[in-house]
């Protein structure tokens, strides 16, 4: 055991996650100190580049924020600019934008939970190690992913900065005889996810600390509509998110943090999972409903097995829409400009993510603000990682196998610290004090100060 119970976590470079980030722990006289999660990727001012772009094209520049979820950000960006341009698409484009949403999240929760966890459940270094294990399993992983990246690429496009969704509609529609086939591979690949469900469910470590859990709610779990919700019990307007929240700014790290209501939370597939598992496809429900009586947990290792479920219900939910939606092309027709400001929210993979636009009447960008899932994640995440070494310590283990557990914490939130540190220059002060946003997002300056 630790002499006099004091040592330190530094770990340089966190692995198997999006993007950069470093991490120090101290624990003195067997207590946590302090738990810094410290990302270290820099700035790249996507807020300030896009003011004075045309609104109809900004959607595609901002969708580069991030190289896994560009969709999110893509999709989040044109309902803003619709609603700032009083746009109203129509069914068939929403149905288009509901299957390119089950892309994203097969695709994207399959690199993180294959690629990246499944290692860590199966005590394994990496996925080439298992791949020598137990060729069969990665072959099935690859095979869930791929079907993801397919149907991304057929409804929008590509599976990374899909070029069809555009303000007001999609630029090519799929045929209904692609349509079926594309529900035909979706259905061999549901076999495989269901099974990952089963390995991720029989390998879940234990976890408890309590929270607060936000995220969209709808009649159909849909990743986009409906009202944002806590699992404290209410539900406010999309739109007035910003009158709860507090931004902090983090002295040690690139992104800042959020708190809402001055609480720490947590949003993505664990959020969505505890608010929303009643409204999951009835045959997800149907096939999944001994794993489904697991939720609400507050154990957030439980994001991982929120993820696989919500890989089975995408294929459902997909499935469903190709083989019963009748597809026909419509012609694409550039909105005329409007002024106005819009807001844009969809659940992303890692949770919730807000575009807040405001469209001049040449048809400009004046100011657009955004607000990320990690960076909301990031005061969970360190005091989530606090109560991991605090747990651990008091159980014995030494400092090797706690950093190890760390780490699989942090992997399971599934953070993408590249989306985090898009944000404007801000003048930090050396405190951490949490700084509350404006209620209206609209005056909060290029600066950070009113």
């Amino acid at each position: 055991m630790h002499k006099e119970g004091e040592f330190d976590i530094d770990i340089r470079h966190l692995s198997k996650i999006e993007g950069h980030t470093d991490l120090e722990v101290r624990v003195k006289e067997g207590k946590v100190q302090y738990a810094h999660l410290k990302i270290s990727e820099s700035k790249r001012f996507f807020t300030q580049g896009v003011r004075g772009k045309p609104a109809l094209n900004v959607a595609q520049l901002v969708s580069r924020i991030c190289g896994t979820c560009s969709i999110a950000h893509l999709q989040s960006c044109i309902e803003a600019v619709e609603n700032a341009m009083g746009v109203v698409p129509s069914e068939q484009t929403m149905a288009l934008r509901h299957l390119t949403n089950d892309g994203l999240m097969v695709r994207d929760h399959a690199m993180h939970l294959y690629i990246f966890s499944l290692p860590d459940i199966m005590n394994a270094d990496s996925v080439l190690e298992l791949a020598d294990r137990d060729k069969s399993l990665i072959e099935k992983a690859l095979e869930v992913k791929s079907a993801g990246n397919e149907l991304s690429k057929l409804v929008a496009g590509r599976s990374v900065h899909a070029p069809y969704p555009n303000v007001g509609g999609f630029t090519k529609v799929l045929t209904n005889e692609q349509a079926r086939e594309m529900a035909h591979t979706l259905s061999h690949a549901r076999e495989h996810a269901i099974e990952f469900v089963e390995l991720f469910r029989d390998r879940m470590p234990s976890f408890s600390r309590k929270t607060h859990f936000i995220a969209l709610k709808n009649p159909a779990y849909e990743f986009t509509g409906g009202e944002l919700c806590s699992s404290e019990g209410y539900c406010i307007p999309r739109g007035n998110f910003w009158d709860h929240l507090d931004r902090v700014v983090v002295p040690y790290s690139q992104a800042t943090g959020f708190e809402f209501e001055g609480k720490e939370y947590m949003v993505g597939s664990l959020a969505r999972m505890n608010l929303n598992k009643g409204s999951l496809h009835k045959d997800t429900r149907r096939d999944l409903a001994g794993t489904l009586s697991l939720f609400p947990s507050s154990n957030m290792y439980m994001n991982n097995l929120a993820q696989a479920i919500e890989i089975v219900h995408c294929i459902d939910h997909a499935i469903e829409r190709l083989e019963g939606f009748d597809f026909k092309m419509e012609q694409y027709k550039t909105p005329p400009i409007r002024a106005g400001s819009g807001i844009g929210v969809t659940e992303a993979p890692r949770g919730t993510l807000f575009y807040a636009i405001k469209v001049n009447e040449q048809g400009m960008v004046d100011y657009i603000n955004l607000v990320i899932p990690t960076a909301q994640n990031f005061i969970n995440i360190e005091k989530d990682i606090a109560q991991v070494v605090q747990d651990n310590f008091d159980a014995g283990k030494e400092k090797d196998e706690i950093s190890m557990e760390v780490e699989k914490l942090v992997r399971a939130y599934d953070p993408c610290m590249s989306c985090a540190t898009h944000f404007l220059k801000l003048k930090v002060r050396e405190t951490k004090k949490a700084v509350r946003l404006p209620a209206n997002p609209w005056t909060f300056s290029v600066e950070g100060k009113r």
